[in-house]
């Protein structure tokens, strides 16, 4: 039987996302319904990519009995009443990251997943490429040996762009890619917590981070340090180094197509598109998906790639990022 996903958001990252399942077999993922707050553009979409239903509200995908998991790909801070619209419906949910604005937001969608019983995971879709798969093998074997440094940045100019500039849309470089370099740190640290966080950053005039620069220490005296910024490109590259050597991963460390260990380089390609993409690499949303119908088979209500605790923990630190840069959120003040 097939995964039959319900698509909540009729944007750009859903067009990406529906592109990418196109990638895998159709008896295997196949996308049932999308829904839009506007019908006309759910329609739209559906036209595009095929879809038989097409509906003008999310709570009408809620209600539709044939869907076995929603993607949710609306912006950050709607995740908190779309994750809790859908759980409620016992539907099974991959939402896009992050998981919400702060970490009291992230526990309740959490607690309303676990009270109903459905799975859910938070799509952090860097975790499942086969360049990432790679680096934790490596780094289980001890590849470089023991890390004693990680170093990652990721920075685009998308600025100008309102959901990245204007606060009520969740704006503010942590929270959409800076939450890739920590994502990153905490995979290749074992999820553990860090003792000593410390970030400096710089704010725009409508009250959020543009550029932050974060240092990360953990016990044993392993440090990590990211910049991320919605200002300026960046090199957009990571680097893992050990006592016994090294991973680099070159540009673009959130979508990573090769890998240098030790000086050598390997590539790890993702599909070709069958329509144009929005973002860099989207085919490769193909892997998370794949997570899901694998958890969901084995009836797992969470993954343990990115677990629940590994989402309160990015919240957690990005919740502390914020406090120390000086962003607050209207969720913060609820």
């Amino acid at each position: 039987m097939a995964t039959r996903w319900g698509i909540c958001s009729a944007g750009q990252i859903s067009h990406d996302f529906t592109v990418a399942l196109k990638t895998l077999p159709p008896d295997e993922h196949q996308v049932a319904a999308v829904a839009a707050r506007k019908l006309e553009d759910a329609q739209e979409f559906a036209k595009k990519h095929s879809i038989s239903r097409a509906y003008g509200s999310y709570e009408e995908l809620a209600r539709d009995p044939d869907i076995d998991v929603v993607y949710v790909g609306v912006i950050h801070p709607y995740h908190l009443p779309t994750c809790l619209l859908f759980t409620n419906a016992k539907k099974n949910v991959l939402c896009e990251k992050p998981l919400a604005m702060n970490t009291k937001e992230v526990k309740e969608i959490l607690t309303s997943a676990k009270r109903n019983d459905v799975f859910l995971m938070e799509a952090v879709w860097t975790r499942f490429f086969p360049a990432s798969v790679e680096i934790k093998r490596l780094l289980a074997q001890g590849e470089v040996g023991e890390v004693k440094m990680v170093r990652s940045e990721f920075g685009v100019p998308v600025i100008h762009l309102p959901r990245s500039s204007q606060k009520e849309l969740g704006g503010g470089a942590m929270l959409d890619i800076g939450v890739y370099c920590l994502q990153f740190t905490c995979m290749v640290y074992n999820g553990e917590k860090p003792e000593c966080i410390q970030a400096t950053g710089v704010c725009t005039e409508t009250g959020v981070d543009e550029t932050v620069v974060v240092t990360l220490k953990f016990s044993k005296n392993r440090l990590a340090v990211f910049t991320c910024s919605s200002r300026v490109e960046l090199p957009n590259d990571a680097i893992i180094v050990g006592t016994k050597g090294s991973i680099r991963i070159p540009a673009h460390m959130w979508c990573p197509t090769s890998l240098e260990v030790n000086g050598k380089e390997t590539q790890y390609p993702v599909p070709d598109p069958c329509l144009p993409l929005n973002f860099l690499n989207s085919t490769g949303m193909r892997y998370e998906a794949e997570e899901v119908r694998q958890c969901l088979l084995k009836g797992l209500k969470e993954s343990a790639v990115i677990s629940h605790a590994d989402s309160i923990l990015l919240a957690e630190v990005e919740d502390e990022i914020r406090r120390q840069v000086g962003v607050v959120y209207s969720q913060d003040c609820q």
